[in-house]
């Protein structure tokens, strides 16, 4: 018998002004569940995920939760006031019985130390502080509202393999297709205010989705058929039987107001490029390139060509020095040695992931217009600009609406917008992807696949990036970049493993393993020595002292043994499912023994205090 769910929603509805946001939307989570919630920009699924959390009371409808039930809900925009490092905000959130410890563990495997300032911290520290505390108690439901935002490749793969891991429910709200698809075995599709929902993981939605709009429109074509049916028997139809006439007519006007109420799936977003002139064969050339700051190479000895055409993938961790890397090849900085080279007739388009040229009192309307007048040109044609905003899913109201209140993914919608109405012939891209919904990503990679011109990308979308770029640049350390053909699943192939973190733990992890060997063989020297400190461990931490040494060896073990599998070239091309569950299966072992490492060699420095 199937346990009963532990979070439930029954016939929710809200309305934020005239239109309902959400009008029969329905929830239920059992324990374990692996659920993924999906939808357009706009749709509704953040606040959903609010009434789930029961921050937000919904206008009608039941929110019931199992007693004893824990439920921890990821905060887009946490409140750090009073708390003075990190550590003491992700501790707050453990309650009595949690493992105290493993909020320092979390701090440290998404790279803090657990003493920064609250106050101090980036946009993507603050998220990966919020990350921490939120799975820190280890909850019975975890709801999670985009998750990998803010987040590099590194930590976005960490944070898959920590969330395999986890015994509770899991309910996610992601644009990042792989991490779903790695996630969820349940999908809740929300859609003009009322949820359906499919037994499978987000792998199998795009296309049961795409079926049931094709259904959608079948049955809407009959209705219209129905309706000119109908009237056409209204005009001229024989007007004996007057009951039965009047029923007939009442059934046409039920059906017209069928028709009136439907609620139509969101347009789609239009996108298309204003390309300039073709630039010269050749668009930059790289040789021995290299740019440091004080002591720290961000690039060293980079020698590289685009050509035109060129679909470049930009990866690494954060701190790597990619926007450096940026600005070096598009000429904005020199370096400190060696030469870099700009092609000719180049018109660069850079869009900045800051979103800095958005001053938030400009209005949608002055921000496509440069502030004057109220057309746009296009691709050399000047087009009004309400019928532009249009092609990028804003409505005609917004004309006048000030970027401060634009949502994220509006406001990136906006950027774009912008951005592509200028000629260009070398675009460089600063992760446009995010706060886009899924949609407006399939439209932005038809855009770019179509595009002739060159680009450039940085982004850690590693699904866009296998689908747009034609090779990767990866952040190798000490300032190494290193090019591989492919999309970022065949760097992979190539590489052996993907972008790991630019982290002190990550980086020592040699370094600890030399002084586990270091105090193993200390250890078997000097056993009469070390019968007193055992005193300050309990019982269940020398048990785990004694066991440690057998399991990382294993874990060492597994982990070679997936390199050499992920070392075929062919394995992609040939068996991908097997691909994707070696790289899966090695970074959740990777993400083990950095742990394990860790805590032996907290338990060592405990044991011979």
């Amino acid at each position: 018998m199937a346990a009963p769910p532990l979070l439930t929603l029954q016939d929710v509805a809200l309305t934020f002004g005239g239109t309902p946001l959400i009008e029969r939307a329905e929830l239920a989570i059992s324990p374990g569940e692996r659920t993924c919630l999906v939808g357009r920009n706009g749709s509704g699924k953040s606040t959903l995920m609010k009434i789930a959390a029961g921050l937000v009371e919904p206008d009608k409808g039941v929110r019931f939760v199992q007693p004893g039930t824990t439920i921890r809900y990821l905060a887009q925009e946490p409140d750090f006031s009073g708390f003075k490092t990190t550590l003491d905000f992700v501790e707050s959130g453990l309650t009595h019985g949690d493992d105290a410890y493993r909020a320092r563990y979390l701090l440290e495997s998404l790279g803090m130390t657990g003493a920064e300032d609250p106050s101090q911290l980036s946009g993507g520290e603050g998220r990966r502080v919020a990350l921490a505390q939120a799975l820190a108690p280890e909850p019975d439901v975890l709801l999670l509202d985009e998750p990998t935002n803010h987040l590099d490749l590194p930590a976005i793969e960490w944070l898959e393999a920590e969330l395999k891991s986890v015994r509770g429910a899991l309910v996610l709200i992601s644009h990042d297709r792989r991490f779903l698809s790695a996630l969820s075995k349940t999908t809740v599709w929300l859609d003009r205010g009322t949820t359906r929902r499919i037994e499978q993981g987000f792998a199998t939605f795009e296309a049961w989705r795409d079926a049931f709009f094709e259904e959608e429109e079948r049955d809407r074509h009959k209705l219209e058929r129905k309706i000119a049916d109908e009237e056409h028997w209204l005009r001229y139809g024989v007007t004996a039987r007057r009951k039965r006439n009047v029923r007939r007519l009442g059934n046409l006007q039920q059906l017209r107001k069928d028709r009136r109420e439907d609620r139509r799936p969101v347009g789609t977003a239009t996108m298309s490029s204003t390309e300039a002139d073709p630039s010269g064969a050749l668009v930059v050339e790289a040789k021995g390139a290299t740019k440091a700051y004080g002591e720290r190479t961000i690039v060293a000895d980079l020698s590289i060509r685009v050509m035109r055409g060129d679909r470049l993938g930009i990866v690494g961790p954060n701190g790597a020095g990619k926007t450096t890397l940026i600005n070096l090849l598009t000429g904005q900085q020199p370096p400190d040695s060696g030469t870099i080279a700009l092609g000719t007739n180049l018109k660069m388009m850079l869009l900045d992931q800051t979103r800095a040229v958005l001053e938030p009192s400009m209005t949608v309307t002055e921000v496509l217009t440069g502030g004057s007048g109220d057309s746009v040109t296009v691709g050399g044609v000047s087009r009004h600009v309400i019928g532009y905003m249009k092609d990028f899913l804003f409505a005609p109201e917004q004309a006048r609406t000030p970027v401060s209140v634009l949502s994220g993914g509006e406001r990136n919608r906006l950027l774009i917008a912008r951005a592509l109405a200028q000629p260009a012939n070398l675009l460089v891209l600063d992760e446009p992807t995010n706060d886009l919904d899924l949609e407006t990503l399939d439209l932005l990679q038809e855009m770019l696949t179509d595009y002739s011109g060159t680009l450039i990308l940085v982004s850690h979308d590693r699904d866009f990036l296998d689908r747009v770029v034609g090779s990767v640049l990866v952040s190798e350390g000490e300032g190494a970049w290193i090019e591989y053909a492919g999309g970022y699943t065949d760097m992979i192939a190539q590489r052996g493993q993907g972008v790991q973190a630019r982290t002190v733990a990550s980086t020592t992890r040699a370094g600890r393993a030399e002084q586990r060997k270091a105090a193993d063989s200390a250890k078997e020297t000097t056993k009469a020595e070390t019968a007193s400190p055992k005193g300050k461990l309990g019982f269940k931490d020398q048990h785990e002292l004694k066991t440690l040494p057998e399991r990382m060896k294993k874990l060492e073990s597994d982990i070679a043994k997936l390199r050499a599998v992920l070392a075929d070239p062919q394995l992609y091309a040939r068996d991908p499912a097997r691909f994707a569950k070696a790289s899966a299966l090695l970074a959740e072992a990777e993400t083990q023994l950095g742990a394990a490492e860790d805590r032996w060699l907290e338990l060592e420095m405990l044991r011979d205090a």
